[in-house]
């Protein structure tokens, strides 16, 4: 995207069936450090949103027929054009979410690897041989199985990772044959929409790609339609489980929040689990499903690791993300950072104590480290979504992981410990989607399966996993006795 002259902003159609359209009904997408406008989108409407539909069953008809060297060559194509335009995509990050200039490059080399992954598994969907000759009466019968693309599919896309989430949809369904429609955050959408144009200018069907931005309460219309034929949320738990309720037959998969938790023992690299906690509660301004939140220490090493927590904050930068020196950015907005506030201040109403930030200047939410808040409260028994973390000490590991546990989210955690007779325990106990040893909850490589249970959602991304949400295993039965001679 090329920025225009000072005094005037870029404007963004929606793309339906592969064609941008302006359709008059419009937002302002604003920089959340300043407030200040980047672009002008183009909203869909509800005809538009039919029309996107539509074309996307007549798309299916070309991406199923699309081999899998033409798929993988596609998104290897879509890949490249990422890296190419790295600068200018993280620009526009930075300026449509508030993400800092790191991390907004970190998403942009993440988005071309789930790409080049995505390009690398659709040459590896595979099936299997199964020999039906296990009891008398079938001599000579054999079957296989293959994997078919399941349709059209609805990708729902939050603001905190713009690119990469998209990508997340993207990728997987181009690799598994399906036609696609996005819907992008109302705050973020000049990523997906970005992203849409390269894929055509890829070589993917016109018609089997739309990007829609429109109010999410419209988007509901997406949801419920029936020629969809499998729907991937990212996003709120509320919304999600909602959505699912009014989906329909069609499958869902959602990732949805957390509280995360991370337990340090007393057997832990105490300086790398502090520098990593501080990375993982305040990176995006906590703006992550997977962002740290409950820390619970070992009475034995909590004040050292307390300290070594503290000095780690203390000497983060907050403010203007476009400034490379900047550790912490502003929230989406001002309104997200004052509910996030409220909750800080109803945890000190109730005998918590603030030791680090506890302020918000607008969307501004400075890294804030609490200590003697208790599970009840709602810093510690709702998602913050915001740099917060709370600290509590706790006496046997057991005791960590049983509070790490009392949750209703269950997305990932992470337990920093030695000892493998803790570490396979949690491994049979932790009641999430994936632990991280000696690592943060926030730990993700793109290639892995991710996805939580309980309140956190259901289903798997991670490219070979989201194709095979995506696909559905068809059965081949082979009887040679019944053939000609």
């Amino acid at each position: 995207m090329q920025w225009k002259e000072e005094g005037s902003i870029p404007e963004f159609g929606c793309i339906i069936g592969g064609e941008e359209r302006r359709t008059g009904d419009t937002i302002t997408v604003r920089f959340p450090y300043t407030g200040e406008p980047v672009a002008t989108v183009h909203q869909a409407a509800v005809g538009d949103l039919d029309d996107a539909v539509a074309c996307a069953v007549r798309g299916f008809q070309a991406t199923r027929d699309l081999s899998s060297w033409e798929r993988s060559r596609i998104l290897t194509h879509l890949a490249r054009s990422v890296e190419g335009r790295s600068v200018e995509l993280a620009d526009l990050m930075v300026r449509e979410g508030g993400k800092t200039r790191t991390f907004a490059r970190n998403e942009v080399t993440r988005a071309a690897e789930t790409l080049r992954i995505s390009a690398e598994e659709a040459r590896r969907i595979g099936g299997e041989v199964i020999p039906l000759d296990w009891i008398p009466g079938n001599d000579g019968r054999v079957a296989i199985t293959r994997r078919f693309p399941l349709g059209p599919v609805l990708g729902i896309v939050p603001f905190n990772f713009p690119l990469n989430l998209a990508c997340h949809k993207l990728g997987p369904a181009v690799a598994s044959g399906n036609s696609l429609v996005l819907k992008p955050a109302s705050a973020t959408p000049l990523s997906a929409i970005v992203l849409g144009r390269m894929l055509l200018d890829a070589g993917f069907p016109r018609e089997a790609i739309s990007v829609v931005p429109c109010p999410g309460e419209r988007a509901e219309r997406l949801a419920k339609d029936a020629r969809f034929a499998y729907l991937s949320f990212t996003g709120s738990p509320a919304v999600g489980w909602h959505l699912r309720e009014i989906a329909g037959r069609k499958r869902v998969g959602l990732e949805l929040g957390g509280n995360a938790a991370v337990i340090v023992h007393h057997d832990a690299n105490l300086p790398y689990a502090a520098d990593r906690i501080v990375t993982g509660g305040f990176t995006n301004a906590g703006q992550v499903c997977i962002s740290v939140q409950r820390v619970f220490l070992h009475s034995g090493i909590y004040e050292d690791a307390c300290r070594l927590i503290l000095d780690r904050v203390a000497a983060l930068r907050t403010g203007d993300p476009r400034e490379e020196k900047t550790d912490v950015g502003p929230m989406i907005n001002s309104e997200v950072a004052d509910l996030a506030m409220a909750k800080v201040r109803e945890a000190v109403g109730g005998g918590a104590k603030i030791l680090a930030g506890g302020r918000a200047e607008g969307a501004l939410f400075y890294p804030t480290v609490i200590s003697g808040s208790i599970p009840q409260m709602r810093i510690n028994c709702q998602e913050a979504f915001a740099p917060v973390i709370t600290l509590t000490p706790y006496e046997e590991f057991d005791q960590a992981l049983a509070m790490a546990n009392a949750s209703e989210y269950g997305l990932q955690m992470g337990i920093f410990t030695q000892n493998i007779q803790r570490i396979l325990r949690a491994f049979a106990r932790a009641e999430v989607g994936g632990i991280q040893i000696n690592d943060i909850s926030t730990f993700r490589a793109d290639h892995m399966p991710y996805g939580g249970v309980k309140g956190s959602g259901m289903g798997k991304e991670g490219p070979r996993y989201a194709i095979e949400e995506m696909t559905e295993i068809r059965l081949l039965a082979m009887n040679p006795a019944g053939g000609l001679e």
